[in-house]
């Protein structure tokens, strides 16, 4: 069977996954969508490949798309839920409780501590700090969708417990703080954090 490295990263509403093969011929390319499920074969030179992955959640499979581009195979998978998926493919034993919330917007982010470079690429935190503070300034549709879009190269980007923080800081503090740091928020509860001259409501269904 033929090898392939593939990627994937996500916004909102979609999952995309990015399988690195050149020049690829769309009758040699069949991609199979279901609402838990993606089914990938590239017919080769070498041998068939084929990516099977059963999926964190579930996806709309209708909305759901793919192109053949020049430098590789680019799969659109539309979320049924904003959730933030901390995993592409659903591991034997592994559950969805674990799965990253939905991103927000930075009116709602009261927080974005500086991390170590220890995460799989280094990162100057103060750097990005500032560049995050300045896109909110703006307060533009295109600064809002640059800011999601840093988080989402942070979450990308960053190792096991880069992840692991944005999800638990998220989840506790009712989507008012974002972190990156695990070791301030592994050893205790996220505290709701507003914006200043904001008041946090939590409404009943």
């Amino acid at each position: 069977m033929a090898q392939a490295r593939h990627d994937w990263y996500q916004t909102e509403s979609y999952i995309t996954v990015e399988i690195l093969l050149k020049n690829q011929k769309a009758e040699d390319v069949k991609v199979k969508f279901s609402p838990d499920a993606l089914s990938a074969s590239v017919v080769l030179p070498s041998g068939d490949y084929n990516l099977d992955l059963q999926l964190s959640h579930d996806i709309y499979p209708d909305k759901s798309s793919y192109k053949i581009l020049p430098s590789k195979i680019e799969i659109r998978l539309a979320k049924t839920e904003a959730l933030w998926w901390s995993a592409l493919d659903r591991k034997p034993g592994m559950s969805s409780a674990g799965v990253a919330p939905t991103m927000v917007g930075p009116d709602q982010i009261a927080e974005v501590p500086r991390y170590p470079s220890s995460s799989l690429k280094a990162h100057d935190w103060d750097k990005l700090e500032k560049e995050i503070e300045r896109i909110e300034h703006e307060e533009t549709p295109e600064g809002e969708q640059a800011v999601k879009d840093l988080f989402q190269k942070i979450y990308r980007d960053g190792n096991d417990e880069v992840r692991k923080a944005m999800n638990k800081s998220y989840l506790e503090s009712s989507g008012t703080v974002l972190s990156t740091n695990w070791d301030k928020v592994s050893t205790k509860k996220v505290d709701i954090n507003p914006p200043d001259g904001t008041e946090f409501k939590k409404y009943d269904c």
